[in-house]
């Protein structure tokens, strides 16, 4: 498995999603508009998953997303979204890009949302592995 194809794999599924959301990858310059939501992704690779001897080994990890919304607006809308990639990205899903698939292994994770700078901030986490 390829840490590029997992990362295209996850990348390109957030990026399917409707309606769209303007994103900021990681490397990416990105300069966000006042008042417009994003969000922002990341690979957080663990550490590979020996399940035999030898050199056989899974990738796993978590894809964190971080929903900003605009600040004292409520936490309606960003926890929408967050329910919105929970169903996306829901237990036992596949993802595939050329030959390499990626499983979500957990429900994802929506955690406490916080005021950040001038947003609102609720981080999203995906569960992933190779398969």
């Amino acid at each position: 498995m390829s840490m590029t194809n997992i990362r295209a794999a996850l990348e390109n599924a957030l990026n399917g999603m409707t309606p769209a959301l303007q994103t900021a990858w990681e490397n990416i310059k990105y300069v966000p508009s006042v008042g417009v939501p994003y969000q922002r992704c990341f690979i957080l690779p663990a550490n590979p998953d020996n399940q035999e001897f030898g050199s056989t080994y899974r990738d796993q990890g978590i894809l964190q997303i971080n929903l900003f919304y605009p600040e004292y607006a409520g936490s309606g809308a960003a926890t929408a979204r967050g329910e919105l990639i929970r169903t996306t990205f829901y237990r036992g899903a596949t993802f595939t890009y050329s030959t390499d698939s990626v499983n979500i292994t957990r429900t994802p994770h929506i955690g406490s949302g916080f005021n950040d700078d001038d947003r609102y901030l609720l981080p999203v986490r995906v569960f992933w592995k190779s398969i």
